[in-house]
């Protein structure tokens, strides 16, 4: 069982979905639209089947950058408005989704099998989402129809990854090349433009990105039918079945520090259902939510099993009653549905139902199997590997006279000289120290890596002193965040220490917090890998 995630009194506000930074800043849904919001608990749940995201279709070939004589699979997805009907008894909800899908089609290829996916925008010229002017990428006269795509856990060149500021507007395409040179892994892309990050993804700009090997095929899981993405996102929504999205109580600053949805959607859908064998069944597990973190399980409090997170598999499962992810964190668990035969089950997390499974009486032979060892990592990383260890510091300013709040990493603003320049193919070990008292996940473009420790030290000391006191030992990450991560949750007022190794490609990339609102007030900065045998800084 994991630590309670939140310990202040913002834990038991985040519970209750409200927004909260500091002592004297809150945002709240505005009062006049409250009459409108949408109570979940009065719709009949379970009645609308769970949608399994459409598979992308490749449309021709291209050359590959890499190796001209070669071609490769070129993709064509637009982002375009759309109408989703999340729930059988609300009328459509105005979305933006790729190829106007939410979640967008997924794309999937196999570890070393490139692609390129021109992005199309097809986006309305105006937001239908309240834009913060006063952000940093946000300030008015800017399109508000622009995006640029991200592929969340790809290993990719810089020029293809997304940067938040090389954003298209309607009417105009982004290329881009993905190598896929890496393991097997459930990976996501999502809209990443600068300023508005939090309100595309808000309104739908999310999908699925499978890569597949061998070494995974031949293991065995349950496949096809029984291999099941779920995108788990919430939303609040009006009466009428539209997305609201708060705003502060001040017009001229509407940002609001996080965003909880009373509406859990999974795979586009409030409260659906999936009917089942009686057999195992792989459900690949993905945190699109802004800010909401969860603790999944079964409502029965069966064990599961827990294959994969992040960046693949784990070199053994763990099993597990509950599940803790935080946004952006991926995690694959086997659940073995034969012993509910004939009855049903409900994937909870805290006091929210998410989705039903309905076990069947029969099942075709069950070939899927839980292997004892899964793999046997290929890299062997000690922390006598780093060439460098960083102290980066997460922090979090409140202007009590401008009633507004900064969120930043290392104390620096984004704009800021780029002071972050690890060399490729070297490893270095960032501590992420906690001045906060929030949770925040973690994500670093291009790389992955591994978790070390986590261990308490005296904020106020830090703050005040400028030196580092610890107050307890280290504690090493837990059996669920033991394989290659890509996406790590620093606790308040703890340490969070992680070792990754420099791999893939020269270029500028970003670091980032994962809550989408903190993301889009500065709490991103740009990091430079350095071409080999360059001195890092």
């Amino acid at each position: 069982m994991s630590k309670p995630l939140r310990s202040s009194r913002r834990a038991f506000l985040r519970k209750a979905g409200f927004a909260v930074a500091g002592l004297r800043l809150k945002a709240e849904m505005a009062a006049s639209a409250r009459p409108t919001a949408l109570d979940p608990s009065t719709l009949t749940p379970f009645v609308d089947p769970l949608p399994i995201p459409a598979m992308a279709r490749a449309e021709g070939v291209r050359p590959n950058p890499e190796d001209p004589g070669r071609s490769i699979p070129l993709y064509r997805i637009a982002m375009r408005e759309t109408h989703v009907r999340v729930h059988r008894d609300l009328p459509p909800t105005r979305m933006w989704g790729f190829d106007g899908r939410f979640p967008g089609p997924t794309m999937e290829t196999q570890s070393g099998q490139a692609v390129i996916v021109e992005w199309e925008n097809q986006l309305p010229v105006r937001h239908f989402l309240p834009i913060d002017h006063t952000l940093h990428g946000a300030e008015a006269g800017l399109p508000e129809g622009r995006s640029v795509v991200h592929l969340h856990g790809g290993r990719t060149p810089a020029d293809s990854d997304g940067y938040p500021e090389n954003w298209t507007v309607p009417g105009k395409s982004q290329t881009c090349f993905y190598p896929s040179g890496q393991h097997a892994a459930l990976l996501f892309y999502h809209d990443h433009a600068m300023g508005i990050n939090r309100l595309n993804i808000y309104a739908g700009l999310q999908g699925f990105f499978i890569v597949r090997d061998p070494r995974e095929d031949a293991l065995q899981l349950p496949a096809g039918n029984y291999e099941i993405p779920l995108m788990i996102t919430d939303r609040l929504l009006t009466r009428d079945g539209q997305l609201f999205y708060p705003v502060s109580d001040r017009p001229d600053r509407p940002w609001v520090p996080e965003v909880f949805g009373n509406a859990i959607l999974v795979n586009g859908k409030l409260l659906p259902y999936h009917e089942v064998e009686p057999r195992k069944y792989r459900l690949r597990l993905m945190n699109g939510s802004n800010g909401r973190f969860y603790r999944f399980g079964l409502s029965n409090r069966a064990a599961f099993q827990v294959i994969a997170n992040d960046q693949g598999l784990l070199e053994a499962p763990v099993t597990a009653k509950r599940l803790p992810m935080a946004p952006a964190e991926r995690a694959d668990m086997v659940v073995d549905f034969a012993p509910l035969e004939g009855t049903t089950v409900r994937l909870v997390s805290d006091s929210f139902d998410i989705l039903e499974f309905r076990v069947a009486k029969q099942s075709a032979p069950d070939t899927g199997a839980a292997p004892a060892v899964l793999h046997t990592p290929a890299i062997q990383l000690g922390e006598a590997d780093a060439v460098r260890t960083r102290r980066l510091t997460l922090d979090e300013h409140v202007d009590d006279v401008q009633r507004s709040m900064g969120m930043l990493l290392n104390n620096t603003p984004w704009h800021a000289p780029v002071t972050e320049k690890p060399v490729l193919r070297t490893t270095e070990i960032w501590e992420l120290v906690n001045l906060t008292d929030d949770s925040h996940p973690i994500h670093l473009h291009l790389v992955r890596f591994r978790i070390l420790d986590r261990r308490p030290f005296d904020v106020f000391d830090y703050q005040n002193m400028g030196r580092l006191r610890f107050t307890g030992p280290a504690a090493a990450p837990e059996p669920l965040e033991s394989g290659w991560k890509d996406t790590v949750r620093a606790d308040p007022g703890m340490v969070t220490r992680i070792i990754i190794p420099f791999e893939g490609y020269a270029g500028r990339y970003v670091w980032h917090c994962h809550i989408l609102e903190h993301e889009d007030n500065e709490m991103m900065r740009p990091y430079e890998v350095l071409p080999p045998g360059a001195n890092g800084g």
